[in-house]
């Protein structure tokens, strides 16, 4: 049964394809994503810095950041990420999401300067939502996130019907696999296809942009990880 995934062409991809052999499948790695860092580096002065993703905190120590407020990390694995880097983490919230951030700050952020250190396609939800609030909202565009000129071999896996479930890890990896169907003239055939397929998105956010696209979506894991995401859809395929 093969299996798509879609993180970017690092330990990510190659951890994702150990994890889905150890389920039992075959995975079809094709890489969504590639990662462009800007060179910029989050204030300092920050009363609370939010990071938001693994790739977000290797930039920021390579780079030799020292924060002098308080540290939060949107879900455990960019907590884990920060710690392993040698950074405090002072706040979790209990929903990995950026609304569930923004619910775990409310009380504390009016007033307070609040620095954003993330990708260019972070949610509005996050910025807009704390500025509600009455923080003041910086935002540093850490590393942008592109296209693979090489990516696509699971689109035409899906159209020809060959694909058993699809691992959508953000809103993006959904726009850019449409678009390199897109791109091969097969955007409706892989979507079509899709439908014989085990879907599983890994949270809200991302069903959403699945569903928009025509999408539908048969998993959103308990918990917003990889690792919940591939075994919770292992779970839904044919033995």
């Amino acid at each position: 049964m093969k299996v798509a995934v879609f993180r970017p062409a690092d330990e990510r991809i190659e951890q994702a394809t150990e994890l889905l052999e150890s389920l039992g499948v075959e995975p079809v790695a094709d890489p969504m994503l590639a990662i462009e860092s800007t060179g910029a580096v989050p204030r300092a002065d920050a009363e609370y810095t939010i990071l938001t993703s693994k790739t977000g905190v290797e930039i920021v120590a390579d780079a030799g950041w020292e924060p002098d407020g308080s540290v939060c990390a949107i879900g455990t694995a960019t907590a884990d990420a920060l710690r392993a880097a040698g950074y405090q983490v002072d706040r979790v919230p209990d929903e990995f999401s950026s609304a569930g951030l923004v619910a775990h700050l409310a009380e504390d952020v009016p007033g307070a300067r609040v620095e954003v250190a993330r990708s260019d396609h972070g949610s509005a939800v996050l910025t807009d939502g704390l500025a509600e609030h009455g923080a003041y909202v910086h935002e540093t565009i850490l590393y942008e996130l592109a296209r693979p000129p090489d990516a696509g071999r699971s689109t035409e896996l899906a159209a020809s019907g060959d694909l058993g479930a699809a691992l959508f890890t953000s809103s993006l990896t959904v726009e850019h696999f449409l678009d390199t169907a897109a791109d091969r003239g097969i955007r409706e055939a892989a979507i079509t296809g899709l439908e014989g397929a085990v879907v599983g998105a890994i949270g809200e956010p991302t069903r959403l942009t699945a569903a928009a696209a025509g999408i539908g979506v048969d998993v959103v894991p308990s918990e917003a990880s990889f690792e919940a995401l591939a075994r919770e859809t292992a779970e839904r395929l044919p033995g």
